[in-house]
């Protein structure tokens, strides 16, 4: 990684002028945070407690709240060494005067990064009754499932995103599968030129080999599966059903149907953080479909104790501490980084094509993550074991920021740019069969699909897994200075665009939209008639006509 300090640029204001003031670094700090009963700004303070990172913060009205950040302060600060500083926003933001974040959402002229994975609900029903959902998918007792027409409004509006128009959507939910006009979405998708069409799904329609099919069809790329262990002890737990049967099931259609998988395991601590490892290792076992693990630390939603956090808490220094006991594939403090520090290989290939690229500005202490590349016999290695990853992107930066570099680009330049970073690969502790001209290969298809697929006969890029942890905020540990630099957005019907944990929590913008957005009661009738009464909408139907009986007007 290297230990030399660098100083990569930073922006000194978003698109429209709004200053940015740069993320701080070392503890203790000073950031704001909301009070978990009233949602009101507060001040916090995080600081190193025994080795841990915490929060403190107090509300006037209801005292003082204190939660767990980081459960090791030595990776914590060691992740601040690879920030690359910030991005300007967009220069089309939907609110282009707040003040106040996060109270004037959608992007506004505070933000400091555009989109670089867009999500849209396609409903709030759900073919499951998970209890870890921060979607809290059929307990809002109304139905919220947009019209073709409005989806494909969030999707141009995505699109429409300047300078750098979204490329990556994920249609969620909810269980975005029940959407009664799914495969028309993901059509509309490809339409208007996003290069990823992606879902997040507990996998249990794609079960059906003739509907996976028909998803590959319409142009579905990926699959975000919910994915908790590898054994029904946990589902039963985590989803409050037996799954893993049918996630075995779905996977072997994936494959059939020539898809990707991304596995995404919700981790509450005490629940299944043992099963970290496993997870890995079935990834790993099923390499030929795999293009990464999201892990995905537990969100809390309502009211819960201190101690009940404690207790349940997971923190993405937890997921490095798992990942190095359980399979000793990755070391906590030697091959893990922010996924933000690879905004210097997106900027060196924006200054190559010409015009700016999706770039990972988000704030450090989103996420971390490492690079497996994976051999013939699906060992996988961390790329921090044979590229000196911290040298090579502050290079990609002073070649990105080179004035002479941008007015001089050519072939040569763009070929003697990658062979400068030559001397931080090294061969000899490389995965077999890994050259330097394949690594490179491998770095281009991470944004070319067609490239990432491995030019169609998997000859041109080498076998990589991306194991990462995001931890989305809740009330308790929610950091403004994160919000602002958030990556992963919301598309909403009322036109706007949401950051991920504006959405979902803090403000919970999602509550808001579902109501206001909820079709008629005489529609959700209408529509249960149509399915024929499938489980997550006679949920709704049954609230429909406890909530008629009550008023007097009984509904047949």
């Amino acid at each position: 990684m290297g230990k030399k300090k660098y100083t990569p640029p930073q922006p000194k204001s978003t698109y429209l002028g709004t200053p940015i003031t740069p993320k701080k670094s070392g503890l203790p700090k000073e950031t704001e945070s909301l009070c978990p009963e009233c949602q009101a700004v507060i001040p916090a303070v995080l600081y190193n407690e025994d080795g841990r990172v915490m929060m403190l913060k107090a509300c006037p009205d209801h005292g003082e709240i204190k939660d767990l950040i980081w459960s090791d302060t030595k990776l914590y600060l060691q992740m601040e060494n690879w920030d690359f500083g910030d991005n300007c926003g967009i220069a089309n933001p939907d609110v282009p005067d707040a003040t106040k974040c996060p109270d004037d959402c959608g992007l506004c002229n505070i933000h400091t990064s555009h989109t670089s994975l867009a999500n849209i609900d396609l409903t709030n029903r759900c073919n499951l009754t998970c209890p870890v959902c921060f979607a809290n998918a059929n307990s809002a007792g109304s139905l919220f499932e947009p019209s073709i027409e409005q989806v494909s409004m969030m999707l141009q509006n995505l699109r429409d995103e300047k300078p750098v128009a979204c490329r990556i959507v994920q249609f969620s939910g909810g269980e975005p599968l029940v959407y009664p006009h799914f495969l028309e979405a993901v059509k509309k998708a490809k339409e208007v030129g996003f290069s990823h069409v992606q879902i997040a799904s507990n996998g249990i329609k794609l079960a059906d080999r003739d509907f996976a099919m028909r998803c590959a069809e319409a142009g579905l790329h990926s699959i975000y599966l919910q994915f908790d262990g590898v054994d029904d002890e946990i589902y039963l737990k985590t989803r409050g059903e037996p799954l893993f049967k049918t996630k075995v099931k779905a996977m072997e259609n994936i494959r059939e149907a020539g898809m990707k998988i991304v596995f995404v395991p919700t981790i509450v601590k005490g629940v299944n953080d043992h099963q970290v490892g496993k997870i890995l290792e079935f990834a790993l076992e099923n390499i030929d479909i795999m293009s990464g693990i999201s892990y995905q630390p537990v969100t809390f939603t309502g009211r819960i104790s201190y101690k009940e956090r404690e207790q349940k808490r997971f923190t993405l220094t937890d997921l490095a501490r798992c990942i190095e006991e359980q399979t000793g594939i990755a070391q906590m403090y030697n091959d893990w980084y922010p996924l933000n520090s690879t905004a210097p290989f997106s900027r060196l290939l924006g200054k190559i094509r010409g015009e700016e690229t999706v770039t990972l500005t988000c704030h450090t202490h989103c996420s971390i993550g490492t690079y497996l590349f994976v051999d013939q016999n699906k060992k996988g290695v961390p790329v921090t074991r044979f590229m000196d990853i911290g040298e090579m992107y502050r290079d990609m930066d002073r070649l990105a920021s080179s004035d002479g570099f941008l007015s001089n680009i050519n072939t040569l330049t763009k070929a003697k740019a990658f062979n400068s970073l030559r001397k931080h690969f090294h061969e000899d502790r490389a995965p077999e069969g890994l050259t330097f001209m394949r690594f490179l290969q491998t770095l281009e298809g991470f944004v070319d699909k067609d490239k990432g697929r491995g030019e169609k006969d998997g000859t041109y890029t080498y076998k990589t897994l991306l194991v990462a942890g995001m931890h989305f905020m809740d009330s308790y540990n929610y950091d403004i200075e994160r919000v602002k630099r958030c990556v992963i957005h919301y598309a909403a019907p009322d036109g706007k665009i949401y950051p991920f944990c504006v959405y979902n929590s803090g403000p919970t913008v999602r509550d808001r939209i579902e109501k206001e957005y909820a079709l008629s009661d005489d529609d959700v009738l209408q529509r249960a008639e149509e399915e024929n009464y499938p489980p997550e909408l006679q949920r709704i139907v049954n609230r429909i006509k406890a909530k008629a009986e009550k008023a007097g007007t009984p509904i047949s």
